[in-house]
This record gives C-alpha cells, sequence and structure tokens, in this order.
C-alpha cells in the first residue's frame, strides 16, 4: 500500500484534531453539568422547604391557642401560593435577562428556556440545571413573606394577607432579589455582598414587618392582659427544624458541593451556637432566669445574622457575629416592650436587626482567603463597610415604603384588621371556621375532660395548668 506523501498526512492530522476539538466542544455544555453539585442543591431546597413548616410550628407556639391554625395557615399558604406565582412569573422577573438593573425581563414566563442544563450565566450555578437553580430560589421566594406575618400575628384577615403575600411577593421581593443577585442587578453591581439573604430575606422582611405592626396597631388587650406563648415545645421544635434547614439555606448558597459550601456550613451552626450563648446569658443577667423560648429566639438570631456573611467569613468570624447578633437582637425585643409596638413574635426585631446586624459585619469580616469575591475592613478594604451600609439603607427604604404603599392600597380594598368579635373568638375559629385543639370541656385545675370519643375524666394533674388566666 502506498504510504500518504508528508503533506497530505498533515492536512489528515490537522483534519482529525479540528474534528475532535469539535467533538469536545459538543460535549462541553454537557460535561458542565455535576452529578455531586446536583444532588447537594437539590437536597438543599428540601431543607430550606422544610424552614417554613419549622417556621410554622416556631410562630404557632407563640400565640394564644385560639390561633394556632391561622398562624400555621399563613406559612402553609405562602408554600402553595409563591410556588405557582414563581413558576408562572415570579422567577423571571428576580433572575431573568436583565432590564437596566431594575427587573429581569418577561422571558422566561412560565420557565419557557428554564430547563435541565446549566445556564450560561456561572452565578445561576455553572454545574447544575436551570432548573434545580430556580427551585432553590423558589424555595427562599416561599419563606421570606411567612415571615413577615409574625408581625401581625393574631390580627390580620386571611384574605388580606393573601393579597399582601402576592403582591409583595411581586413587586417588593424579586425586584429586590434582581438587584442584589440577578445578572446585571443594580446592587450587586454596586458591590453589595449577600452570600444567602441578609438583605434580600432579613432585612426585606423585617422592615415590612414592623411597617405592617404599626399600620394594623396592637392586638386587643395588649399590653395589658398577659398573653404568653400557648405551646413553647411547638416553638423549640420549629427553631430545631429552622436550625436544620438552614444549612440548606446558607451551604447550598454556594450553589456546589464545595470548599466554600463546607465553610457555610461551619459558620451557621457556629453563630447560632454563638448567639444562643449570648442571648441566654443576657436574659439570666437581665432577668435572673434562662428561658427556653429565649434560647430558641436567639439561635435564630444569629442563624439571621450569618446568612450574608456565611460564605465570606472564617468562623472565628462567625463567633463574634453570633455573639453581637445575640445580645443586640435581645437588647431590641426588650426595647419593644418599653415602647410598646406590638410586634407579635419578634420578626422586626431578630430578623430585621440581625440582618443589619449581619449584612454590616460582613463588610468587616469578609475575606478573600474565604471568598475570592468578597473582601472587607479586615482585608483593608474600608470601603465595604460604606457599600453594605449604603445596600441597608437602599434596602430599608425601598421594602418599608413599598410596604406601606400595599397595605394601604388593600386596607380600601378589604380591610387589614379582622373585628373585634373575630379577633376575640380567634383566627381559627373566625378565619378558618375550625379548632387547633379539639377539647369539649377544659378546666384548669379542676372540672373534667371530654374526649372525642365521649368519656370524661377528672382532671387534676398540675402539668395541665397552661394559663393561670383566660385564653381569650
Amino acid at each position: 500500500m502506498k504510504t500518504l506523501s508528508v503533506p497530505v498526512r498533515a492536512f489528515v492530522s490537522v483534519g482529525l484534531l479540528v474534528l475532535f476539538a469539535a467533538a469536545a466542544c459538543a460535549q462541553g455544555d454537557a460535561s458542565k453539568l455535576n452529578t455531586g453539585d446536583t444532588a447537594w442543591v437539590l437536597i438543599s431546597s428540601a431543607l430550606v422547604l422544610l424552614m417554613t413548616p419549622g417556621l410554622a410550628l416556631f410562630y404557632s407556639g407563640m400565640v394564644r391557642r385560639k390561633n394556632v391554625l391561622g398562624t400555621m395557615m399563613h406559612s402553609f399558604m405562602a408554600i402553595a401560593v409563591i410556588s405557582v406565582l414563581w413558576v408562572l412569573v415570579g422567577y423571571t422577573l428576580a433572575f431573568g435577562p436583565d432590564v437596566h438593573g431594575l427587573i429581569g425581563s418577561l422571558a422566561w414566563f412560565g420557565l419557557n428556556g428554564v430547563g435541565q442544563t446549566p445556564h450560561g450565566y456561572a452565578g445561576y450555578g455553572p454545574t447544575i440545571p436551570h432548573l434545580v437553580f430556580m427551585a432553590f430560589q423558589m424555595m427562599f421566594a416561599v419563606i421570606t413573606p411567612a415571615l413577615i406575618f409574625g408581625a401581625v400575628a393574631e390580627r390580620m384577615k386571611f384574605k388580606a394577607y393573601l393579597i399582601f403575600l402576592i403582591a409583595w411577593s411581586l413587586l417588593i421581593y424579586c425586584p429586590l432579589a434582581h438587584w442584589v443577585w440577578g445578572q446585571g442587578g443594580w446592587l450587586g453591581g454596586f458591590g453589595a455582598l449577600d452570600f444567602a439573604g441578609g438583605l434580600v430575606v432579613h432585612i426585606s422582611a423585617g422592615i415590612s414587618a414592623i411597617v405592617a405592626a404599626l399600620m394594623l396597631g396592637k392586638r386587643r388587650g395588649y399590653p395589658d392582659e398577659p398573653m404568653p406563648p400557648h405551646n413553647l415545645p411547638f416553638t423549640l421544635l420549629g427553631a430545631g427544624l429552622l436550625w436544620f434547614g438552614w444549612f440548606g439555606f446558607n451551604a447550598g448558597s454556594a450553589l456546589a458541593a464545595n470548599g466554600l459550601a463546607a465553610n457555610a456550613f461551619v459558620t451557621t451552626n457556629t453563630a447560632a451556637a454563638a448567639a444562643t450563648i449570648a442571648w441566654v446569658i443576657a436574659e439570666w443577667m437581665h432577668h435572673g432566669k434562662p428561658t427556653a423560648l429565649g434560647a430558641a429566639s436567639g439561635l435564630v438570631a444569629g442563624l439571621v445574622a450569618i446568612t450574608p456573611a456565611a460564605g465570606f467569613v472564617a468562623p472565628w468570624a462567625a463567633i463574634l457575629i453570633g455573639l453581637i447578633a445575640g445580645t443586640i437582637c435581645y437588647g431590641m425585643v426588650n426595647l419593644r416592650v418599653k415602647v410598646g409596638y406590638d410586634d407579635s413574635l419578634d420578626a422586626f426585631g431578630v430578623h430585621g436587626i440581625g440582618g443589619m446586624i449581619g449584612a454590616l459585619l460582613t463588610g468587616v469580616f469578609a475575606s478573600k482567603l474565604v471568598n475570592s469575591n468578597g473582601s472587607g475592613l479586615i482585608d483593608g478594604n474600608y470601603k465595604q463597610v460604606g457599600i453594605q451600609f449604603v445596600s441597608i439603607l437602599v434596602s430599608v427604604v425601598f421594602c418599608g415604603l413599598g410596604s406601606f404603599v400595599l397595605l394601604k392600597v388593600i386596607d380600601k380594598l378589604v380591610g387589614l384588621r379582622m373585628s373585634k368579635a373575630d379577633e376575640l373568638d380567634g383566627m381559627d375559629l373566625s378565619e378558618h371556621g375550625e379548632s387547633g385543639y379539639n377539647l369539649d370541656d377544659f378546666s384548669v385545675g379542676h372540672g373534667t375532660f371530654t374526649s372525642q370519643l365521649g368519656h370524661s375524666a377528672p382532671v387534676t394533674a398540675p402539668a395541665l395548668h397552661v394559663h393561670a388566666q383566660p385564653d381569650v
């Protein structure tokens, strides 16, 4: 067989190289998909979803027993309503192709073009399907408005709640998420650091919460009538679920199963632990006894504060952030009692204030040794503190004014507040026609308890002394 000449062999070799390169390029998009990263973000999405039922338990344990189901409904309806809204239009407004740095376009309406392959933008997860990133962000959009209603628990109409839930998500949450996290968003371009939602989730919810609480006014009888939590075991169980789910919230925001996720995981747990200790010590010194409710509140304050910083700071900094947040948030909750405004479940005192603390301290402790995309004061970047302060101010003004306008409009349309009679009866009966506890006859300390099977038995156990005053 006659051998090929040198020029021909060279031509064939170049042709084969071109073909191999083309094949490699053709497989490039598919090879970006990483099953480990995909599995981690899917699991994280489920963990973040679990936080909303956890929030339902956390909040419902702190209200009076006549409002337990109504309070839980706020969280469960947020899951249902926002899940549909996010698929239809929320995701494209928050993360769709940028329109002047202000909002995403409607290019991805109904998830058009959002598929099973990684998205072109690295910030949207270069190794996970676009659908996975969408689902992960959906869980943030679900829990954020649910946080708000801790401030107006026991007195807001359910109809008004649903309207506000939809309007706030579309007109407040989606634009702010785009500004901070969307490709081309102006706050992100300004340099704001928010790893997992200090600005987008906690400040937005906390500021909207205090606006709503002031506009609706105090619960009837507050603060003259005692209104203690009716079921603290619910609250502690909910706090535990929030702590557990928060690993998905923060570590999942790395969008990959990598070292950054590991750092966020450790800083999340560390800050929560430090804030719990700080809150308990402050309460012990102030009131003489450490309470279970205080421990639960402290751990949530720490989780809130570390959220914007989790992927930017070292574990030692997480301890300081937790200690600072636990102490200051405890002070704010006590200030609420002295000032007299009725933030029923301290949504502002924990989420609003905790979010501001965390966002500002991110500008102090962010380190390029942890994340090359962010540096703060300890790295010599003093400007980052100013950037964080401006970003906090923008979030406060936008969410505060926006919520005020929305609530004013809704009040004109359907009214915000339950009637006096409905509020005295409780949300469970007046708004939903059911009761959280089917106790036909319940007498504290003496009398009878009638079970659902119709059997009566004497009630004398000390454990049944739920309240020293009527639960009205």
